[in-house]
Order: C-alpha cells, then sequence, then structure tokens
C-alpha cells in the first residue's frame, strides 16, 4: 500500500511543469514586491502560474510566455516609448521582438514583465497585472506617450 502511494505521489509530481529559474531584482525583498506577488492573478489568458526559483517572481504558461520580476531600481527617465495598460505607466523595450519589456515608469521598487508575443498578448498582460503592481505608488507619469 504504501509503495503504490509513493508511485501515484511520484506520477502526480512528474505531470507537474518544471520551475522557472528567474534571476531576482535587487531589490526583489522590498515589502511593497510582497505587497504585488500576493495579489497576482493565477492565470494570465490561458497560462497558468508556474512556480519560479527566486524571490518577488513570476512566471505564466508552459513554456512560459509572461516572466515578472519586481525590485528592479525605478526608471523615471528614459528613451524608450511608454504606454499606458490598467492604469500603470510602461516603458516599452522591443529590442528583442518579439519578446517585449515592459519596465514600470516611476514606480520605487520597479516592475519588469517581458512577454513573449506569439504565445500571449502584451496588453492583455500588463491590464491583467495591474491590480498588483498597483500596489506600489507612482512617482509622476510619462509625459509622452507611445502612440
Amino acid at each position: 500500500m504504501r509503495f503504490f502511494a509513493l508511485a501515484l505521489i511520484g506520477l502526480t509530481l512528474s505531470g507537474c511543469a518544471a520551475t522557472v529559474n528567474l534571476e531576482a531584482a535587487p531589490n526583489s525583498n522590498d515589502p511593497l514586491c510582497a505587497e504585488v506577488m500576493v495579489r497576482l492573478p493565477s492565470a494570465l489568458e490561458e497560462h497558468e502560474m508556474r512556480t519560479t526559483n527566486s524571490q518577488a517572481t513570476s512566471a505564466w504558461g508552459d513554456p512560459a510566455a509572461v516572466l515578472l520580476r519586481c525590485g528592479l531600481d525605478p526608471v523615471e527617465a528614459s528613451q524608450l516609448p511608454c504606454v499606458t495598460a490598467g492604469g500603470i505607466d510602461w516603458l516599452v523595450d522591443d529590442s528583442k521582438a518579439p519578446s517585449y519589456r515592459f519596465i514600470s515608469f516611476a514606480r520605487n521598487p520597479g516592475v519588469e514583465v517581458i512577454v513573449d508575443s506569439l504565445s500571449a498578448s502584451g496588453v492583455t498582460s500588463l491590464e491583467q497585472l495591474a491590480p498588483a503592481v498597483r500596489q506600489i505608488p507612482e512617482s509622476k507619469i510619462c509625459t509622452e506617450l507611445a502612440n
């Protein structure tokens, strides 16, 4: 009976997706990151949340379609275009398209979201993450938004 139970546990665990390896951001231990993390949605579109190996990080999808890290240094000036999604201003780095990097603007600590646009919608993901990211107050807004 015990062998059967262990075998069942082994089969159950083998069906789980592997842990996503992410590097923690420099300020990942900021208490505001904890406020963000406990409010993250369990799914983004059809992508389920996955386990990560670092503090203040999260991932959705298998393979990972959306990655999040909280605890970056705040960005209050940038040449990157700025968009607003879900009431949050985001800087958009498209240098590795179709993977897009979004960095929260003027929030301390900063939040980074990386979206594989072949698997997930950047706008939809940012809108679904906005209630969690809103836990970090903004210090100013983008003055020039991308069209």
